[in-house]
Formats: structure tokens, C-alpha cells, sequence
């Protein structure tokens, strides 16, 4: 049984818990269960459009990380199409993400985990209890399932977090629908689109091409979010949109925070980083920078063997909560229709396309 014990057991490796994991003490025994292949593009792909923003940037810097060619695609574009359908307005805004395939990307993150951690890849956590100071943890691989426990419990699992979910169960966040399709590119020039659309969603739509693919999605509410999707496709074909014939369709839970009792930074030796703990940008929905920054924050925190590491955690997160606040009074601008209307009107740092 002596091998099935752990100090940390941390589910999920995307950017948190990959982070995380890499920055943990090297004597403590550290298991981490994850859905993805450690290599190819087989298996489970989390949903995403693949842009990593300048806040990500940063984050990435502060470590001194460089991105592999390997994992970026073309093209790289420079500015972001934003459409209003209420109004018909449309801008163009000067914007510098880097456009990357993110299933590789995280998968590039995991492989930087130290060879002393148990990593355990194409396995589905199943369920989690706590007890007499303990977490078991089921999780099934290969057909077979498996029993480990730990000390301390990690989730990094995501907007749909089974940790969040099975620990937590009164914490409330709002969720969307996150829904995108695949399309074979028919448009005569790539181009990154930000789409707004109040009739249909109080947060946002995106379209992005990448290699030879076009990626269309948006963040819907939950029970009519398929429907308002395909709403949406046709009423931006005047735009042109070519959104027939999708290759594939990818759809998951997105949360977004609208003030400070929207995070949940667990109690009692469970911790959760990334979007499981509500750290995603409320205006963006951009959840890479602050995944990196809490994964690391809580590394400190467990390596440096605090007393009560959890209440060492949630002061530690202020930096990353300021942060968020700061978006969160950004979001009226983009998302409040007259202020939005007012803006684009202006043509505020738009940048005019010469044609």
C-alpha cells in the first residue's frame, strides 16, 4: 500500500497543474492523473482557440521560457476584426497574441514535469473522498481502476472541476456553454475575429484561422447555448463568415468571475488553481496567465511547508485577485452594449484598413 500513498496527488495538467507539479519540492512524493496523451494528437483535446495573450506572454517570461516552434501555427496575426451585431459596426484593434496549437502547447508543459513525479496520462479522475485526514482518489486507466491517497489534494481540473464539485459543492460561479467548430479555411484572408452579440450572449464569440482550418465558438448560456450558436453562424454571413460543412465540433464549460466571492481556493489540505478556483479573466475569459501564476504560488506554499498552507495560499492569491478586479472593471466597456456602441463609433486606437 506504501506506493499508493503520496503527499500531493494533483488532478489535471493543464498550465496550473503542469506548473504546479514542475516547481514542487523533489522529496515530496507527488502523483498527477491527467485525460491528454503525453504525445500526439490523439486522445483527449481540451477546447480552446489557441491564442496566447500578452498577460500569458508574461507569465511565461517571468520563468524565462521560450516557445518551440513546434507548437505555433500560421498565421500570426496582428490585429483582431471586432464585430457588433446589434449596431454592424466593425473595427479593427491592434492586438499581439501568438497563435499556437494548444493541445501541443500543454503538452510541451508536461513534458517539463521532473521524472520523480508518479505522471499518470489518458486517465479519468472518477472520484474523490475525504477522511481521517486523507483524500482517496479513483481514477481509471487503461480499463482498469486505481486507488491512491494523499495529504494533500490539487485541483487544476478546469472550469468542470470533479475536485471543486465533489469538495465544494455550495460554491456557485457563473458558467457558460463554451462551443467551437472546425472548418476546412474558405476565406480569402486569415483573420482573428472578436464577435459581440447581445440578442444571443452576454459574453462573446470568436473566429480565428489557423493553418488550414477556421475556428468559430463563443460562450453561451448553458441551456440554450447550441441553438444560440447556430444563430449566430448565420446571422454573420453578411460578414463573411464561411461556417458550412464543420470538420468537428468541441464544446465545454467556461466560468466567469464577476467579483471577489467568485474564487474558491479550497480548505482543509484541498487547494484548486487555474479556472477550477474561478482565476480567469472576466472580461477576456483568458486563463492561461493566472493558471501559470496560481499553479507556481501554490508551489511555494506546500514547499515551504507552512503551518496552514491553505490560509497561506488565499493570501498569497491577493496579487492575482487584484489583477482580476482590474479586468472586471474593464468588462462594461466591452460587454454593455451603449458603452461598446459609443467606443467603436469613436474609432478609440481602431486601426483604419487601407483597401
Amino acid at each position: 500500500m506504501q506506493d499508493k500513498v503520496f503527499d500531493i496527488a494533483v488532478i489535471g495538467l493543464g498550465p496550473a497543474g503542469s506548473f504546479l507539479v514542475k516547481h514542487l519540492d523533489p522529496g515530496l512524493r507527488v502523483i498527477a492523473i491527467d485525460r491528454k496523451s503525453p504525445l500526439g494528437d490523439s486522445g483527449f483535446h481540451k477546447p480552446c482557440g489557441g491564442l496566447l495573450a500578452p498577460d500569458a506572454q508574461k507569465a511565461l517570461s517571468a520563468f524565462n521560457m521560450t516557445l518551440p516552434k513546434s507548437i505555433l501555427v500560421d498565421p500570426q496575426i496582428f490585429s483582431v476584426q471586432t464585430i457588433d451585431v446589434q449596431t454592424a459596426l466593425v473595427r479593427h484593434y491592434q492586438r499581439f497574441y501568438v497563435n499556437l496549437n494548444r493541445h501541443r502547447f500543454d503538452q510541451w508543459l508536461m513534458s517539463q514535469i521532473p521524472d520523480q513525479v508518479q505522471l499518470h496520462t489518458n486517465a479519468i479522475c472518477k472520484s474523490i473522498v475525504q477522511s481521517e485526514g486523507r483524500f482517496t482518489v479513483n481514477y481509471l486507466q487503461d480499463g482498469q481502476t486505481h486507488c491512491i491517497q494523499a495529504k494533500y489534494l490539487v485541483g487544476a481540473d478546469g472550469a468542470h472541476s470533479l475536485v471543486r464539485r465533489s469538495l465544494f459543492k455550495d460554491f456557485k460561479i457563473k458558467t457558460y456553454l463554451s462551443i467551437q467548430q472546425w472548418f476546412a479555411d474558405a476565406h480569402s484572408t486569415p483573420f482573428y475575429s472578436c464577435v459581440f452579440d447581445s440578442e444571443l450572449t452576454d459574453s462573446y464569440a470568436w473566429g480565428l484561422t489557423k493553418d488550414d482550418s477556421f475556428i468559430f465558438g463563443g460562450a453561451f448560456a448553458i441551456g440554450s447555448g447550441r441553438r444560440d450558436f447556430e444563430q449566430l453562424k448565420t446571422k454573420l454571413q453578411p460578414y463573411g463568415f464561411r461556417l458550412e460543412n464543420p470538420i468537428k465540433t468541441e464544446a465545454c464549460l467556461v466560468l466567469q468571475p464577476f467579483g471577489p466571492r467568485n474564487y474558491c481556493y479550497g480548505q482543509n489540505n484541498a487547494f484548486l488553481i487555474g479556472e477550477a478556483a474561478g482565476f480567469i479573466s472576466p472580461s477576456s475569459l483568458e486563463g492561461i496567465s493566472y493558471a501559470i501564476d496560481s499553479g507556481y504560488l501554490l508551489s511555494q506554499c506546500l514547499n515551504n511547508q507552512a503551518d496552514d498552507p491553505n490560509r497561506a495560499y488565499r493570501r498569497g492569491t491577493r496579487r492575482i485577485r487584484l489583477k482580476l478586479m482590474a479586468k472586471y472593471l474593464k468588462r462594461p466597456f466591452m460587454y454593455n452594449q451603449t458603452s461598446r456602441k459609443l467606443i467603436m463609433q469613436s474609432g478609440l486606437m481602431s486601426i483604419p484598413i487601407l483597401t
